[in-house]
């Protein structure tokens, strides 16, 4: 296995002090690249992320061209799903779209159990290759929360109020607990095989969980999220947690047994260390401001580094992923005026 040689996320994440600021954005891989959008025209998410050695190539493209201090495993997180008996398909312009949505216990019943080995080799893969041969930087491997995905599986598209969701939770709580264990099965053997064939990192997302309050959060998901934690907590790599809109949650997800707290732009760090998080924490960049001119841009990268860097324990990131529209120069370029900042 190739030598890590920068290392600074994973010290960051464990609360220690760096030489500077360790940086990464979500949706990296892909979206802006012209590179990516050329491989898109010929194939399709999924079969990019069936190719190992494409695969790879998509991963590892954005540390190169950036040089972030992270990759992030080019993937989807329904990509396990169709182990467990999911029919799912990824449909341009809406999203995951899965023709067999779950209504009932039956429905729960009939899901299956992952096999990492044998259902997503694909996967496992290009993570031995990434980490074998292309990386000096760690790779950083994820998976979907049980909540987020179950989103998909209840509505069966995307949603915008996850009201067939919340109405399945409320109305089905044998079903829904149910639901739950199946997934944190499927996503703790599911991890496990990332950080075995060579993952140094896990970020879980629990990109829609922000649709809760918070006292449906303790009992609904949190329980299913301790056993999630707890497990991944024995595999010593650094685990990170991230949301949308769910500010509210951020001490929620502070008791869990995970290492970073990941944060939107709608929590100032500062805000979320008053609130008593102490943990190492992840953030928070308005992907918006991508978009804006390099000067407002600067200064509000300027705004969060002097907030992250009060306290050891901080990695830079977005509050959500790239957009599609996003110049790579100006990763590139921001990129490098945070290294350069933070190493003051």
């Amino acid at each position: 296995m190739t030598r890590i040689t920068n290392d600074t996320l994973l010290r960051a994440a464990k609360g220690e002090q760096t030489s500077h600021v360790p940086v990464w954005f979500m949706r990296q891989a892909g979206r802006s690249q012209p590179e990516y959008r050329a491989l898109k025209e010929k194939y399709s998410l999924f079969e990019i992320t069936h190719q190992p050695e494409l695969c790879a190539y998509v991963t590892r493209l954005p540390v190169e061209q950036y040089d972030v201090d992270a990759a992030i495993l080019y993937k989807d997180i329904m990509s396990p799903l169709p182990a467990i008996g999911v029919d799912v398909e990824i449909q341009s312009g809406i999203g995951p779209v899965i023709n067999n949505p779950i209504q009932s216990l039956a429905d729960v019943e009939k899901l299956g159990e992952i096999t990492p080995e044998e259902d997503v080799p694909y996967v496992l893969d290009t993570i031995k290759l990434l980490t074998n041969e292309q990386l000096t930087v760690p790779l950083i491997g994820f998976a979907g929360a049980p909540f987020t995905v179950s989103s998909y599986m209840i509505e069966g598209r995307p949603s915008k109020d996850y009201k067939k969701t919340k109405a399945f939770m409320y109305s089905e709580p044998k079903a829904w607990f149910a639901l739950m264990d199946k997934l944190a099965d499927m996503t703790i053997a599911y991890v496990r095989a990332q950080i075995k064939a060579g993952a140094s990192a896990i970020q879980i997302f629990d990109s829609w969980v922000g649709a809760l309050n918070v006292e449906d959060y303790r009992i609904y998901i949190k329980p299913v999220m301790e056993r999630i934690f707890s497990e991944l907590r024995k595999e010593n790599v650094p685990l990170i947690m991230f949301g949308v809109g769910a500010s509210h949650l951020a001490l929620e997800w502070h008791d869990l047994p995970l290492d970073v707290v990941g944060l939107d732009w709608r929590l100032p760090i500062q805000e979320a260390r008053q609130k008593g998080i102490t943990k190492a924490v992840q953030g928070n960049l308005d992907p918006a401001l991508l978009l804006a001119p390099w000067e407002v841009l600067e200064e509000k990268t300027k705004s969060i580094l002097d907030q992250g860097m009060k306290t050891p324990g901080y990695i830079f990131n977005l509050g959500h992923g790239v957009f599609p529209q996003v110049n790579p120069e100006t990763l590139k370029r921001l990129t490098s005026f945070i290294h350069e900042y933070s190493a003051k």
